[in-house]
């Protein structure tokens, strides 16, 4: 016979795992070096799940940021700068000068464009440069996409510029997801999904 006991353990023991297998995986935020991302995002009024999160290190060495990317669900790695819903969200480790920013995408952009392409989309690409400020550790920068909408840059949560183009939005995303992109570790991590 059970002791009264024994019946509590087993009673508080079952309503503990049926709690735990209620809890949807897939709902959870993810932290990386400290740093929490939220489970989704929305965009133009749809929520859009967190595909993964990644530190980025300079020089192998530097804790440079942490970046995630939210992706909609079934689109697929090669297909993440097409039009699509997405965003990328970098949390700061460290402190960079607005200037910087610019300065640190262009060889990338050169990389992964055709010089045509790149002229295409130079006064675009000079308009969101222009826009970047100093950031300090614990700040975060997103890029938003929103087909029919443009690429919005915020700090912070707050609404910086937005630039019309998927063609832009596939060049600017291309720095972090793209063939040719600023880390290769960095982009798998974040295409892998968790």
């Amino acid at each position: 016979m059970f002791s009264r006991v024994t019946s509590r353990r087993c009673i508080c023991t079952t309503s503990l795992l049926l709690a735990l297998t209620l809890v949807p995986l897939t709902a959870r935020a993810l932290t990386v070096e400290n740093v929490t991302f939220a489970d989704s995002v929305t965009i133009g009024g749809t929520p859009v799940p967190l595909r993964n999160a990644a530190l980025l290190r300079y020089l192998k060495f530097i804790k440079a940021y942490v970046a995630a990317l939210y992706l909609p669900e079934g689109v697929k790695p090669e297909a993440v700068l097409s039009d699509v819903p997405k965003r990328l969200e970098i949390n700061y480790l460290v402190s960079i000068k607005g200037p910087d920013f610019g300065k640190g995408a262009e060889p990338t952009l050169k990389l992964n464009q055709t010089p045509a392409e790149l002229a295409k989309l130079r006064s675009r690409i000079d308009r969101i440069n222009a826009i970047y400020k100093d950031v300090k550790p614990g700040d975060r920068y997103a890029l938003t996409y929103l087909p029919g909408r443009g690429t919005e840059l915020a700090l912070n949560g707050t609404p910086l510029t937005v630039i019309e183009g998927a063609d832009f939005a596939a060049a600017y995303f291309g720095i972090w997801l793209g063939r040719d992109s600023i880390d290769e570790g960095l982009k798998r991590d974040l295409l892998k999904g968790r």
